[in-house]
């Protein structure tokens, strides 16, 4: 048996008219008409008919059901189907494998099925055209953000996801035996991703992260993808520079690269204005308190606080300037005022897509700034002897990949985004 599909089914056409073709897919129709029988075949690039005719053929796939995979062969013809510009007449049909009867889900979509029910099957969920186009076009946002970050100097690292220490002091890390001894999994290369300026300047990575918070909302993960640079002679604001080029860059590449998926989405991907809007933190407190919401300099913004916000700034937004008891203790203090810090987050309407900033290269500043928040120097002791090989002054940020796709794609529950997402309920598949 020859598996070599000599064309995907996207790359034929009516130009083709009496070529021999081999194509394989998958049977989402099968329409009997008087000798006739008419076969959908789609695979990953589209969909074509197939005319089935002679009883061989046709007694092969009497008994078919849809999901099925087959190879056909034979040949492009004119058709008289509204719905294709060509069909294939079908010499010879090879039966790959059977699907069952009834499948879990409708992967066509003409019976809509619940998310969860859809998660648990996600694999055939992909059959139906409009997940597909999520995840192609998720393949398309990856590659933007390499060729921009590419581009502009960085270079692609990979760090440790099993690690000996909580990374930024925090509580929600999830915990487990290494052998003998106590690691963890990584809630984000903060720390690595710092000492990697010292020899590669630029660094930046893509991966997963894990945080054990039992969130039950539409854009938490227990395990989630984010976009992660740290740059040596760079302060917040160059930073902030790179975070915007590249989100423009992903908007504009979908909107040039992208047009089937958006059709299949029913969304129209722009490039956002820019710059994006600019506002320090004191600010989003003084447009609150026009809102009547009264906070005093320092609190926190609350949920509720940014989805306000949200409704002053639409698309794009940064704020800026965070006081420094809000910030880890790694984040640089404003030179003219020190209980601010040198940090930023970009949001998109309420929601928080990245947090970044300057960092401190002092080693004495960063022990000092450690025992401030409670935090043992001791156990960050393998960093810290990195800062006394010569750390330069370096920025950075990190960017949830899965909410920029929640944005990007205009579906609210970054589930719906991600292939098989983690959250304190969902282990499996």
């Amino acid at each position: 048996m020859d598996l070599k599909r000599s064309h995907y089914i996207g790359n034929l056409g009516a130009s083709m008219k009496g070529q021999k073709v081999l194509v394989g897919g998958w049977v989402e129709d099968l329409r009997e008409l008087g000798k006739l029988t008419f076969l959908t075949l789609r695979d990953v690039t589209g969909v074509a008919q197939v005319v089935i005719a002679g009883n061989e053929n046709i007694q092969q796939i009497k008994d078919l059901n849809r999901q099925s995979v087959v190879l056909v062969t034979g040949t492009i013809q004119e058709t008289k189907a509204r719905d294709f510009a060509y069909e294939i007449k079908a010499d010879k049909i090879e039966i790959l494998s059977r699907a069952v009867h009834p499948l879990p889900i409708d992967p066509i979509g003409r019976l809509e099925s619940n998310i969860d029910n859809r998660l648990n099957a996600r694999a055939l969920d992909l059959r139906n055209q409009r997940v597909a186009s999520i995840f192609k076009l998720r393949h398309h946002v990856l590659f933007s953000i390499r060729k921009t970050l590419t581009e502009l100097g960085f270079i692609e690292v990979n760090t440790p996801k099993i690690i000996g220490s909580a990374s930024e002091g925090g509580a929600n890390l999830f915990s487990l035996k290494y052998f003998d001894k106590q690691a963890y999994l990584a809630q984000s290369p903060q720390l690595y991703k710092e000492q990697l300026t010292i020899g590669l300047e630029r660094v930046f990575e893509i991966a997963s992260f894990y945080r054990a918070e039992k969130s039950h909302t539409v854009r938490h993960l227990t395990e989630f993808s984010s976009v992660d640079i740290e740059a040596a002679f760079m302060d917040y604001t160059d930073v902030m520079e790179v975070l915007q080029t590249v989100v423009t860059n992903v908007f504009d590449h979908m909107a040039t690269n992208c047009i089937e998926e958006q059709k299949t989405l029913g969304i129209e991907v722009k490039k956002p204005n820019t710059p994006f809007t600019r506002i320090t933190y004191t600010q989003a407190i003084a447009e609150l308190g026009k809102e009547g919401i009264s906070l005093e300099l320092g609190d926190d913004l609350l949920d509720s606080h940014l989805r306000k916000l949200g409704e002053i700034h639409q698309s794009f937004y940064f704020i800026t300037d965070w006081p420094m008891k809000l910030k880890p203790f790694y984040i640089h203090e404003k030179e003219d005022d020190a209980t601010l810090s040198k940090s930023f987050d970009l949001q998109y309407g309420y929601l928080e897509l990245s947090s970044g900033g300057r960092r401190l290269h002092d080693p004495e500043k960063l022990r000092s700034r450690l025992a401030e928040q409670g935090l043992n120097p001791a156990q960050f002791e393998d960093h810290l002897r990195s800062f006394d090989w010569g750390m330069p002054p370096h920025s950075g940020w990190g960017l949830g990949l899965d909410r920029l796709m929640s944005v990007l794609t205009q579906i609210d529950n970054v589930r719906e985004v991600v292939l098989y997402p983690r959250d304190p309920e969902r282990l499996f598949p």
